[in-house]
């Protein structure tokens, strides 16, 4: 086994799919962005759970769930968003807000970005899922 000069062993390497949903992520944030939305934190969590993206559109508080995949063998990436991950984005917007209040109102969007080998990224961008 090899070691790193203070004798710990090596990081192990990237787990592929971490590595894709954190570019999916970066480009979510970017594409937010550059609708004119300030993105505010990025993998919030508390003890109910994660959110990807929490933004700002306006004085509308939008929490984020972002999906990437490389391909639609399982669907379009939004379509990765059941009824059941909706409702836990509900319960995470809920406690978001009464932590940071002052948002006019909140919403509730999925970004999908589809990686295909080969070709420029594709993002669709949907806003006020369950709602």
């Amino acid at each position: 086994m090899t070691t790193t000069p203070t004798g710990a062993p090596p990081d192990p390497p990237p787990d592929p799919r971490r590595r894709l949903g954190r570019y999916g992520e970066d480009l979510a944030a970017r594409y937010l962005e550059e609708r004119g939305m300030r993105v505010l934190e990025r993998n919030w969590r508390c003890e109910h759970g994660e959110v990807d993206l929490v933004a700002l559109d306006g004085r509308c508080l939008v929490i984020c769930e972002v999906k990437t995949r490389r391909g639609t063998g399982f669907g379009d990436p939004v379509e990765a968003v059941t009824v059941a991950k909706a409702l836990r984005l509900r319960r995470l917007a809920a406690v978001y807000a009464r932590a940071h209040p002052g948002a006019a109102r909140v919403r509730i969007d999925v970004v999908g970005v589809l990686c295909r080998p080969g070709q420029a990224p594709q993002v669709r961008h949907v806003e006020g899922v369950g709602s």
